[in-house]
């Protein structure tokens, strides 16, 4: 983190002085006007990560809930606060992003650009709408909702080396003969069947595996089911932090401290670990009745992904629709249509009656 506060970045067109945005899928900022694109500097910096023992020397972090960013406008002047790292000015519609690396907040180390655009994300929520069965007729119009907004979202990522120490129990498998009798034509008869069985033997043992970029949310703003579903994510196409890639977006900051995202990334880790274990025991069945799992090299870093949120209303309800903006995965709350529900019903009851009026008529 930086204590050094920076003059919050201009994103006014060299070409006509409109406002430029990020071009999704590239390295530029492109002004939606007259075209003229400008590339963003330090666009090819190295991504790094942070020893998690860091965290200790840092200064105290208040909830990222408390305070506010300050925005200073460079279009007019404007000074406004969000919780937000970008919105836009509220008076003349200016991209508008906060200094991140200033205050005590951990700053992002990492993004993943937006590589789906408006016309791409309108394309993917058509196809996800008309797969949707008994969905109403207002779903349909997700895919123009003016709440559609291309949002980044923290997620903190961490590395372990780990080693495990576990017990359990190995089961092998063996077969008896059983003689069993049956009544054929009145008849009984003696039979034999193989009856499996598994016998249990003590096992212990030591496995290692080292994780790199294990995801956690850093939001609770949205589900984390939810987000979860837009998985998996192309993190290896991460690029360095640059407040240009946030121009034109909204952008969220963390309400997870990364603590709390630590807790959690283990937890997802546990059970991958504990297959290693079962794999490690071998035999046809296994138990687990142990597990001692040791943590070193860990590491971390604060990462935005991109995402396109929908939200429209049915029935007096609102419901959210979340795109994975770099792969087009669709995931999110659908209503279902009483009407075409009950029309359903009643064609297919209509169906069944003609099917057994016919055979009746033919018998």
């Amino acid at each position: 983190m930086s204590d050094t506060a920076v003059s919050p970045p201009s994103y006014q067109c060299g070409g006509c002085g409109a406002r430029v945005e990020y071009a999704p899928g590239t390295t530029v900022l492109q002004c939606p006007y007259c075209g003229h694109r400008q590339d963003i500097a330090g666009a090819h910096r190295e991504v790094r990560e942070h020893a998690y023992s860091e965290l200790a020397t840092l200064p105290h972090k208040p909830a990222a809930s408390v305070g506010a960013n300050t925005f200073v406008c460079p279009g007019c002047g404007a000074r406004t606060e969000s919780d937000a790292l970008a919105q836009r000015c509220q008076f003349c519609a200016t991209p508008l992003v906060a200094d991140a690396t200033a205050g005590e907040l951990i700053a992002p180390e990492a993004v993943l650009p937006f590589a789906v655009d408006q016309a791409g994300v309108r394309t993917a929520l058509g196809r996800w709408c008309r797969s949707r069965w008994f969905a109403p007729n207002s779903l349909k119009k997700v895919s123009t909702a003016e709440t559609l907004k291309g949002t980044y979202l923290p997620h903190w990522t961490y590395d372990a080396r780990t080693v495990t120490n576990y017990r359990g129990q190995r089961g092998e498998y063996y077969y008896t003969t059983e003689t069993y009798t049956v009544t054929v034509d009145g008849k009984e008869e003696t039979r034999t069947r193989q009856v499996r069985h598994t016998r249990w033997y003590p096992a212990s043992g030591t496995v290692r595996r080292d994780f790199d970029d294990v995801l956690v949310p850093a939001t609770t703003t949205l589900p984390q089911k939810q987000l979860d579903r837009l998985a998996p994510w192309p993190l290896t196409e991460a690029v360095a932090y640059h407040g240009d890639y946030l121009a034109g977006y909204h952008a969220l900051r963390y309400d997870t401290e990364p603590e709390a995202g630590l807790v959690e990334a283990k937890a997802r880790m546990a059970p991958i670990i504990e297959r290693d274990c079962k794999k490690d025991i071998g035999g046809d069945e296994q138990r687990v009745t142990s597990v001692h799992t040791s943590y070193s090299d860990l590491m971390y870093k604060l990462m935005l992904l991109p995402v396109w949120i929908a939200a429209y209303l049915h029935a007096g309800r609102s419901y959210q629709i979340l795109v994975n903006a770099r792969t087009g995965e669709v995931t999110g709350e659908r209503p279902y249509s009483a009407t075409k529900i009950t029309f359903a019903v009643l064609f297919a009851l209509a169906v069944v009656g003609v099917l057994v009026w016919a055979y009746a008529r033919s018998h």
